[in-house]
């Protein structure tokens, strides 16, 4: 509602996102028209006897198979608007971080590894690929890790056996 200038003030124009006084509202039904009732919140489809809204194709398939908890079905065939797949199913945060933590602490990354095969067997998400080489590349870093020390320790082992030879 467009409220008048204060005093003293110039005439300012009328804000675009106010609707002037005595005009319908550019949304909702027709005037004279009540909207349909959809009955409680989390219940699908129209009420009986009443026309769903246009393009209303029915729940997505869910728990309750293709016709939800209450039967409604919608148009035959249709379960869903177009392109409709399904939720979405992202990548599994434990497989990325086993791909990460077997560069960083190798050990984890094995653990990460077998934790998120689990988890995308359970699941069914993205990222089995990403676990197995957090895997591969897991036991690969941890096995040279551990010929680096098994060395290490080799020579100090060597040059503490022969103290002549120090400089």
């Amino acid at each position: 509602m467009a409220h008048p200038p204060p005093p003293g003030e110039p005439d300012q124009p009328p804000s675009p996102y106010e609707r002037p006084a005595g005009e319908p509202p550019a949304w909702g039904p027709p005037a004279g028209e009540q909207p349909p009732s959809y009955g409680p919140p989390g219940e699908y489809g129209p009420r009986a006897g009443q026309p769903g809204p246009p393009g209303d194709y029915g729940p997505p398939p869910g728990p309750h198979g293709p016709a939800g908890p209450h039967g409604y079905h919608g148009a035959p065939g249709h379960y869903g608007p177009p392109g409709w797949g399904g939720p979405a199913r992202g990548t599994n945060v434990l497989a990325i971080l086993s791909l990460v933590f077997a560069f960083v602490f190798s050990p984890a990354g094995i653990v990460l590894g077998y934790l998120a095969k689990r988890q995308i067997r359970q699941t069914g998400e993205e990222g089995d690929q990403l676990a197995t080489w957090g895997l591969i590349l897991g036991y690969v870093f941890t096995a040279l890790g551990l010929l680096a020390c098994c060395g290490w320790i080799a020579f100090a082992f060597w040059a503490g056996s022969n103290p002549g030879h120090g400089y």
